[in-house]
């Protein structure tokens, strides 16, 4: 049986969020559950879930999610504990760390790339000063 608090983790797992075209955002975003960019994010994403970019979408900062599926443009650093899946229509100027990786003919990426690390957890509202703080205790 699930107490109160894993229920309320599963409910916000299962919410999706949408960056319409046309949009633009202009701060970082955290969240529990998926999220679809469509147009414009310029600062960092965070969600224990997936991230998907459409072929529209440019994001300028880093990515951090569960899984992510990416057809659009990311000027950063893209972190995947899972799957990470790169559409034809691809563009990625920064490095990428992820468990699996599928890329698609057509897609493009500029960076490092490093497979097969290991899962970390993914902390939603701490900033990250104070995971490292944690981490080092």
């Amino acid at each position: 049986m699930l107490n109160k608090n894993q229920k309320e983790v599963e409910e916000l797992s299962n919410s999706s969020n949408i960056i319409g075209k046309g949009t633009i955002v202009n701060g970082s975003i955290e969240t529990f559950g998926n999220i679809r960019v469509e147009g414009k994010v310029i600062g960092d994403i965070k969600t224990k879930s997936k991230a998907a970019c459409g072929s529209s979408s440019l994001v300028e900062g880093s990515m951090l999610a569960q899984n992510a599926e990416v057809a659009g443009h990311i000027k950063g650093t893209i972190e995947v504990t899972e799957l990470l899946i790169l559409k034809s229509t691809a563009s990625i100027d920064g490095d990428i760390i992820t468990n699996k990786l599928s890329v698609e003919s057509g897609a493009s990426f500029n960076g490092k790339c490093k497979m097969g690390v290991k899962s970390k957890e993914i902390k939603i509202g701490k900033p990250e000063g104070e995971e490292k703080q944690v981490l080092n205790a």
